[in-house]
């Protein structure tokens, strides 16, 4: 009876210390991430499935990091701009959203095991990088910038990555990450120009009338030819 009483007195002893583990070491707050508008068009050079897809495994990435090192302020910056970029991605991606909404509440999010580990993903985000390096737009190339820079801070020891990502800051300087959080406003319509109405045409000038031709003299009469006076023969009796 009395070993029984020792091992619910140890429990209870390590409960609190389990509890402990699971909790940041620190209270931490979060300003929840307000993306109302992408940054991104529709002709960025990603398909919508896989805006969607490196949404996801961003934001695994992002609770990943806050749940080992228990919410220090440096894996709180690393998350913002992780989710920061998932939600331009992806708006209405699920994982982007609920790790958000978590981190308001000032919930450590589940260290959810995505389809690729950090090491991988910094692998894939600096190869997808590069493509977009080499694209004509500007906001691939934007993109590329922080692909490069999103896979060095995911994984330091991946020296591609860090290569890229500090000669691109030596050349170009440091991203602006509040720029995917900026307050946007909608586009204005596009108002149809009104087509101005075409001058009437000038009336033609009326065609003067042709002088009237005057009328041929009339012929004169032919004097009727005189009676003869002279006495016709006799008539015989």
């Amino acid at each position: 009876m009395r070993r029984i009483w020792q091992a619910v007195i140890a429990l209870s002893t390590l409960t609190p210390l389990l509890w402990a583990e699971e909790k940041p070491e620190r209270g931490f707050q979060w300003t929840p991430v307000t993306v109302k508008a992408s940054s991104f068009s529709r002709n960025l050079g990603l398909l919508d499935a896989e805006r969607d897809e490196y949404a996801t495994n961003l934001a695994d990435c992002a609770a990943l990091a806050i749940s080992n090192t228990k919410a220090t302020q440096e894996s709180l910056d690393q998350a913002r701009r992780l989710l920061s970029l998932a939600l331009n991605l992806s708006p209405r991606n699920r994982r982007a959203i609920i790790v958000n909404y978590q981190l308001t509440k000032s919930i450590l999010p589940a260290a959810a095991k995505g389809d690729f580990s950090p090491p991988t993903m910094a692998r894939l985000l600096l190869a997808r990088g590069q493509i977009l390096a080499s694209s004509n737009s500007q906001e691939d190339r934007l993109l590329a910038r922080m692909f490069c820079q999103v896979a060095a801070d995911i994984d330091p020891k991946n020296e591609d990555a860090v290569y890229a990502s500090e000669v691109d800051k030596l050349d170009h300087g440091n991203l602006d990450w509040t720029f995917l959080t900026r307050p946007r406003t909608e586009p204005a319509p596009a108002t149809t120009p009104t087509t101005p109405t075409a001058p009437a045409a000038p009336a033609a000038p009326e065609t003067p009338a042709a002088p009237e031709t005057p009328a041929a003299p009339a012929a004169p009469e032919t004097p009727a030819a005189p009676k003869s006076t002279r006495p016709g023969p006799a008539r015989r009796p």
